[in-house]
């Protein structure tokens, strides 16, 4: 499993994490689309844009491995902002690749690029 070095671990003042420290040995939980309801509580959606904000900081619109970035975080923008750069995909890999879609993600996320 890739380590992303330099990756934020965590959202700031809060327990939503970021990074995981080391694969499980049952392998890794799949990725799924997570349905973004209107009614998320604010620091949820705080949670988002500042994952978004550091994997655009750190990646770009160039592609990426999964490595050990979480799975439930990366479950919420996955399929929308965050899309498979491979095909076949496999959603359950940490050596997947995915790659941000720009245009999805500055409609959704237009502050996480100002920074």
């Amino acid at each position: 499993m890739l380590k992303h070095r330099g990756f934020p671990g965590r959202l700031p003042g809060s327990d939503f994490q970021f990074v995981i420290r080391r694969p499980n040995p049952k392998g890794a939980t799949p990725l799924v689309r997570r349905e973004r309801y209107r009614d998320r509580r604010a620091v949820d959606r705080r949670a988002d844009a500042a994952f978004m904000a550091a994997l655009w900081e750190h990646f770009g619109d160039q592609p990426f491995e999964r490595g050990n970035l979480d799975a439930g975080r990366l479950s919420w923008l996955f399929g929308r902002e965050v899309i498979p750069a491979e095909d076949p995909f496999d959603p359950e890999s940490y050596e997947a690749l995915l790659v941000i879609d720009e245009s999805a993600a500055r409609a959704a996320f237009p502050d996480a690029f100002e920074r």
